[in-house]
C-alpha cells in the first residue's frame, strides 16, 4: 500500500511541483511509482492554461474513476491549475475524487494523504473529497523540496503568481499574484542541489524576471532579477544557469548585459512574442511592440552572437486577420528562432479573449499554424547545420531514449546532442565534434585526447 504514481501535465513549473509532492511524500514513508497499474494512490497535476490539457486530465480521471469503483481503497486526487481554475465545480462532473488540491497547497498533500488512508482503516471518520484551493501566505517558499537522487540539470522555483492580465492567459487565476522567495533560501536550495551534483539550474517563474520586482530594491541600477542572477552565478560547482519564462517587457538593459558578464547564465532565451502584429498585441493587452521586441533580440545578438532563441505563438487569435498573419509570419521569419511553440488559439473560460468571438476557422487556425512550423524548421536546421564540424561544450544529462550505449546532452544554447558515451561522463561538461543535424537533434561524437579518455572541460 501507500504506492503512489503523479502524472504531470503541463509547464516546467507543474513538473517542478510533482518533484516537491513526491520529495514531500517520500519522506512521509510512501513509495513513488512509475506507472500508474502500480500505484495504490494516482495523482493527477494538471494545467489549465488550454482546454485541451483539461479534457486530458478530465478524461484521465474518469477512467481511474472506474478502477476506484472495482476497488473502493484506491486513491484519486487531482492538484494544481485546473483543480484552482474549476474548483469544486468538478466534483459534479467527478464525484470520486478523494482530495481536490489548488496551487498554493501542494505541501499539504501528505496530510491530506494521511487522513484518506487512516479513514480506510478505520481510524477516522470516512471523509468526502478533501478539498483545499485557499490562498496562503508564505506558499512560494514551500517548493524547494528536491530527492536525494542526483539531478544534473534541476529547476528551481523562485516566485509563484502572475501580475499580468494578457487576455487569453488564466495564469493569474490559477496561480495568484506574485509572490516571491527570498534570495538567501533559493541560493540555499541551488547550494544543496550543487552538493548532491546538480551542474545547470533553471530559475522558474510565471514571469521569471519581474522576481522581487514589488518588494525588492534596485541596487547599482540592476533590478532584483538579475541581483539573484548575480548571486547565483557566484555559487561554486554550479555551471549553467538559464531560466523561463521572461516577458518582453522586463529585459531591460542590466539584464541584456547579464549575458555579456555572467559566465555561468547560458546563452539561450525563450522570449514570448505571441503574435507579430502590433494590433492583435495590442489586443492580447501585450505591453510591447515588435518594434521593442527586435530591439531586445538586437541588443541579445550584440552581446551574445550566437544566443539560441525560443518563443511563444498564438495563431487565429479572435479577430486576427489575414493581414495580421502575414505580419506575424514576416516578422517570425525575420526573427529566425532556433525553437518555438506555436499554438492554435482555443477559448478559455474565465479570460478576457472568451468574451470575444473565436471566429477563426479551425482549418485557417490550423494552416496558418503549419506555415510558421515551416519556417521554424528552416531556421532551426540552418542554425543545427552550422554547428556539423564544430566541437561543442555538452552537459551529459544521462542516457538517450535510443540507441545503445548512446546519450544526450546539452550545449550552452540549449541544443540537444546526441553521442556514444558511457555514464561516468554523465554530469560531466565534454566537448562533442558534430557530425550531423536535423531540425531538433545534432549528432555526434566525443573528442578525445587518446583512445579512452575524453577532455573534460567546464563552460
Amino acid at each position: 500500500m501507500n504506492r503512489v504514481y503523479i502524472k504531470t501535465y503541463g509547464c516546467q513549473m507543474n513538473e517542478r511541483d510533482s518533484d516537491a509532492v513526491a520529495t514531500l511524500l517520500r519522506g512521509r514513508g510512501y513509495s513513488m511509482v512509475d506507472h500508474e497499474n502500480d500505484a495504490d494512490i494516482v495523482l493527477l497535476n494538471t494545467c489549465a492554461v488550454r482546454d485541451q490539457a483539461e479534457q486530458k486530465a478530465i478524461g484521465k480521471t474518469g477512467r481511474l474513476a472506474k478502477r476506484k469503483r472495482r476497488d473502493p481503497n484506491f486513491v484519486v486526487g487531482i492538484m494544481g491549475c485546473m483543480a484552482q481554475n474549476r474548483g469544486e465545480a468538478l466534483l459534479d462532473q467527478l464525484p470520486d475524487l478523494d482530495l481536490l488540491v489548488g496551487t498554493q497547497k501542494f505541501h499539504r498533500v501528505p496530510e491530506m494523504l494521511d487522513a484518506v488512508l487512516a479513514s480506510q482503516r478505520g481510524l477516522g471518520p470516512r471523509p468526502s473529497t478533501l478539498v483545499d484551493l485557499d490562498e496562503e501566505e508564505g506558499s512560494a517558499e514551500t517548493i524547494r523540496e528536491h530527492g536525494e537522487e542526483r539531478q544534473v540539470s534541476a529547476f528551481v522555483s523562485i516566485m509563484q503568481g502572475c501580475n499580468m492580465h494578457c487576455s487569453f492567459c488564466i495564469v493569474p487565476k490559477t496561480r495568484g499574484a506574485e509572490r516571491y522567495r527570498e534570495m538567501d533560501s533559493i541560493c540555499a536550495e541551488i547550494r544543496e542541489l550543487v552538493a548532491k551534483g546538480t551542474r545547470e539550474v533553471t530559475l522558474l517563474g510565471q514571469i521569471v524576471n519581474n522576481y522581487g520586482i514589488r518588494q525588492m530594491p534596485f541596487v547599482d541600477k540592476k533590478s532584483p532579477f538579475v541581483q539573484l542572477l548575480e548571486r547565483v552565478d557566484a555559487i561554486e560547482g554550479l555551471e549553467r544557469i538559464r531560466f523561463t519564462s521572461p516577458h518582453p517587457r522586463g529585459f531591460q538593459r542590466d539584464l541584456v548585459e547579464a549575458y555579456g558578464r555572467l559566465p555561468k547564465l547560458m546563452p539561450y532565451v525563450h522570449l514570448p512574442l505571441q503574435s507579430g502584429s502590433d494590433r492583435v498585441l495590442r489586443e492580447m493587452r501585450r505591453p510591447y511592440t515588435t518594434r521593442r521586441f527586435r530591439e531586445i533580440v538586437e541588443q541579445l545578438r550584440a552581446v551574445q552572437p550566437n544566443i539560441a532563441l525560443s518563443t511563444d505563438v498564438i495563431v487565429g487569435y479572435p479577430g486576427e486577420t489575414d493581414a495580421d498573419f502575414e505580419e506575424t509570419r514576416r516578422f517570425f521569419d525575420e526573427i529566425g528562432f532556433d525553437m518555438a511553440f506555436i499554438f492554435r488559439y482555443s477559448e478559455r473560460s474565465g479570460t478576457r479573449a472568451a468574451e470575444l468571438p473565436d471566429d477563426v476557422p479551425a482549418e485557417v487556425k490550423e494552416a496558418r499554424n503549419q506555415v510558421l512550423l515551416d519556417i521554424l524548421a528552416k531556421h532551426s536546421l540552418r542554425r543545427n547545420e552550422s554547428t556539423v564540424g564544430q566541437t561543442l561544450q555538452v552537459l551529459v544529462e544521462g542516457p538517450a531514449k535510443r540507441g545503445e550505449s548512446m546519450y544526450q546532452g546539452r550545449t550552452p544554447e540549449n541544443r540537444k546532442v546526441i553521442f556514444p558515451a558511457s555514464e561516468r561522463l554523465v554530469g560531466e561538461i565534454v566537448p562533442v565534434r558534430a557530425l550531423s543535424a536535423t531540425v531538433s537533434t545534432l549528432l555526434g561524437e566525443l573528442v578525445l585526447i587518446d583512445e579512452r579518455t575524453p577532455v573534460l572541460t567546464a563552460v
